[in-house]
């Protein structure tokens, strides 16, 4: 058998949402893998952080496939070649984790149910816990814009219809930054005014981006977490700052330091003239959940 997976990068929070809201964009890993009775595992890597990731069976993809076979009581193949390609740059903010988890679910998936469409609110469910969080997961396994959340052990999750005329930004550093440091700089406590204000904002978010894009300089406007965070990335805060001041939808994607961008054409044309110095722009359309391109190979 030989399957092969396509996966998004997605940007999380969009603003206010955050930990619930996310985005996939047309921006993709690639992995292969063949299935043997025997054999033993072999990884190979290429492209983004192929000299960090592990050649075992802690490889992300792996070890996320590995679970769902776990969890749905499937045994695991005696041989497991994975190939990966790896085009989303790691420690950026753009669900590389969640691409390489949904990858590991989809072809645990196409093991276990050879033939059968992806059953992706279940791909959903083991991603998301598997991640943590829904956000990334959950647009990485569906596409498009997401609101998602974890209650106890069940994840819901709505599916937002994007206005098609709506294009993406990714100004990405060579900076890294792990999402546990991302996370350890975050109050406890907010006050009620910020309060206020994110839940206007967070509210306002589906509509923006569905119905209203006028509306989404307000709707991506954050009193949350990207303050909290600018020491860890004060060139992404300060470009972000840039963009925002000419009337741009900017935000810190996920916990940084890519900073993302979200409008119509016209919202998004003066960030032509925003100084990036330091940081690799790439002009993106919203992306396509995860796709199983090869199912089976009978030959």
């Amino acid at each position: 058998m030989r399957l092969t997976v396509r996966v998004p990068a997605t940007t999380a929070n969009l603003g206010p949402g955050f930990d619930c809201a996310g985005l996939a964009v047309d921006w993709f890993d690639e992995a292969h893998l063949e299935v043997a009775d025997s054999g033993g595992v072999r990884v190979e890597v290429t492209g983004q952080g192929a000299h960090q990731v592990p050649r075992d069976e802690s490889h992300l993809v792996l070890a996320s496939l590995l679970h769902a076979l776990r969890r749905w009581d499937v045994p695991s193949p005696g041989g497991l070649v994975l190939r990966a390609h790896n085009t989303i740059p790691h420690s950026r903010g753009l669900g590389s984790s969640a691409a390489a988890i949904v990858a590991g679910c989809a072809l645990a998936h196409g093991i276990a149910f050879p033939g059968r469409e992806l059953d992706r609110a279940e791909l959903t469910q083991i991603s998301s816990l598997l991640e943590g969080h829904p956000d990334n997961a959950g647009a990485a396994v569906w596409g498009g814009a997401i609101l998602a959340w974890i209650d106890g052990e069940q994840v819901e999750l709505i599916r937002l219809r994007p206005a098609a005329e709506l294009r993406c930004l990714a100004f990405v550093p060579d900076l890294e930054v792990r999402t546990a440091g991302a996370r350890a700089v975050l109050p406890d406590v907010v006050t009620r005014k910020d309060a206020v204000a994110q839940a206007i904002a967070a509210a306002s978010l589906p509509l923006a981006l569905e119905q209203r894009p006028d509306l989404l300089l307000a709707a991506t406007r954050d009193r949350l977490h990207q303050f909290h965070r600018a020491e860890l990335m004060p060139s992404s805060w300060a470009l972000l700052q840039r963009l925002r001041a000419s009337g741009v939808p900017a935000t810190i994607s996920g916990a940084g330091p890519t900073v993302f961008a979200i409008g119509l054409p016209e919202q998004l044309e003066a960030a032509g003239a925003v100084e990036h110095d330091g940081f690799h722009r790439r002009d993106l359309g919203i992306g396509k959940g995860v796709q199983l391109l090869d199912q089976l190979d009978r030959g």
